[in-house]
């Protein structure tokens, strides 16, 4: 007996001394992959496409910036007491930026696509004003950037440069005049739907009306190039897509969506949409969001609300109408019967792989939907976490010039491009005075 102890404890310290070097081996290579996306963040910026902090704080607190320090971590805030307790911690502050290396972010100005004319339009200029505010209050961390060159000039003078996009059409209120003042107040980008269709582009998520674009929404897209306002295409339907890339004078952007070949789901993009967008010269920036990462969260995505609708679908039906804590009740006995997959960060590099083969490496970016997306994938979890991202491309191969071009020079490319074509628009064609036809 003492022998066969004393036999496997010299196998055990075998194993051990023979793992040591390999382990060494890794933890070494890590290192320098790390290293390798520390020097390519310093001299070419990051910029995230899509970030719904402003909208979360007119949600939490009211848009109310003495209610909260984005200086401070706020992923350890207490909620607010009007939320739900289930309701996730806030993404994004000042610290996870810096630790992430973010030189630049899109915020997105938001409201539901529920939320039409004026009031839409009113909410998206309060929350501009609020992004305003937020760059205002943090000087030293913060500065307002309208021109790919601000964008620059703020990453070599240490500021997060902070970019506004509008997110639906809806919110310009079917107004070209709207669309130029918000131009006016700083909006450098606008996707032109959200969940719904507005009266002149078909959003991918609702059922088809205009095919595409209405001959309005070709000429919000045209007015859009004379602006330099980056016409975005995620959410929008793959005909909207295909009619804004064929009336495009400048690159398009898609500022938060994946790859539909490896997830079916209609917020990501068709490969013959992604051929497209490479020969326009745009981009597609990945989104963190897990069911659009992951095709088994998708589909749990799909089953978990037909559960939701068959314990409790008001106002008519549902197996437990008008009694809430029976549905919660039954819904969390499915939910623990049924656990969620978990999306993970290999699976955003494999959308990130997938974009580059198919468009090429000149048309890929990061739009990770931080805050406003209630889940993300296991190593995402906040703004800080763009750099393991990197890594991960770096490990699977990606040279340093592809690491910088999806980090931001792909986005920050297309920027100075629409602001060339805008700059040979304006000497020769006037504001469109184009208006919503009756009907649509």
């Amino acid at each position: 007996m003492y022998r066969r102890v004393q036999r496997r404890l010299f196998l055990c310290l075998f194993a051990a001394a023979c793992a040591a070097p390999a382990l060494a081996q890794s933890s070494a290579s890590e290192a320098a992959l790390q290293a390798r996306v520390e020097r390519v963040l310093k001299r070419s910026p990051l910029i995230d496409g899509h970030n719904d902090l402003a909208w979360e704080l007119r949600e939490r607190y009211a848009s109310d910036l003495g209610k909260i320090d984005l200086a401070r971590d706020t992923s350890r805030l207490p909620l607010p007491p009007h939320l739900a307790p289930d309701t996730p911690p806030l993404m994004t502050d000042i610290p996870r930026l810096r630790s992430g290396r973010v030189a630049a972010q899109f915020w997105s100005v938001w409201s539901p696509a529920t939320v039409t004319g004026p009031i839409a339009l009113k909410t998206a200029i309060e929350q501009i004003d609020l992004v305003k505010r937020m760059v205002q209050r943090y000087p030293a961390d913060l500065a307002l950037a309208l021109a790919a060159d601000d964008i620059e000039r703020h990453f070599k003078a240490g500021r997060i440069a902070s970019l506004i996009g509008v997110e639906g059409g809806h919110m310009i209120d079917n107004s070209l005049p709207a669309l130029r003042q918000l131009h006016a107040l700083g909006v450098r980008y606008l996707t032109l739907t959200h969940s719904a269709r507005t009266n002149w582009a078909d959003s991918g998520t609702a059922d088809p009306f205009h095919n595409g674009l209405s001959p309005f929404g070709v000429a919000v897209v045209r007015e859009m190039n004379r602006l330099g306002m980056l016409v975005d295409l995620s959410h929008v339907s793959p005909a909207a897509m295909k009619a804004a890339l064929a009336t495009s004078r400048a690159p398009v952007m898609v500022s938060h969506s994946n790859a539909r070949a490896l997830v079916d789901h209609p917020r990501n993009v068709p490969d013959d949409v992604l051929a497209l967008i490479a020969r326009n010269g745009g981009v597609v920036m990945v989104n963190f969001y897990p069911g659009y990462v992951s095709q088994a969260t998708a589909v749990w995505d799909a089953n978990f609300a037909a559960q939701k609708a068959r314990v409790n679908s008001p106002p008519y039906s549902g197996l437990f109408i008008g009694q809430p804590e029976r549905a919660k009740a039954a819904l969390d006995a499915w939910v623990k019967a049924n656990p969620a997959p978990r999306a993970t960060l290999a699976m955003v590099a494999d959308h990130l792989g997938h974009i580059r083969k198919v468009a090429g490496a000149d048309s890929v970016g990061i739009g990770g939907d931080l805050d406003g997306i209630p889940t993300t994938p296991e190593g995402l979890e906040g703004v800080d976490a763009y750099p393991k991202l990197l890594v991960e491309l770096a490990r699977r191969g990606w040279s340093d010039d592809d690491l910088a071009k999806v980090a931001g020079q792909n986005i920050l490319r297309v920027l100075r491009k629409a602001e060339e074509v805008a700059r040979s628009l304006q000497a020769r064609e006037s504001p469109s005075i184009e208006q919503v036809q009756p009907g649509q």
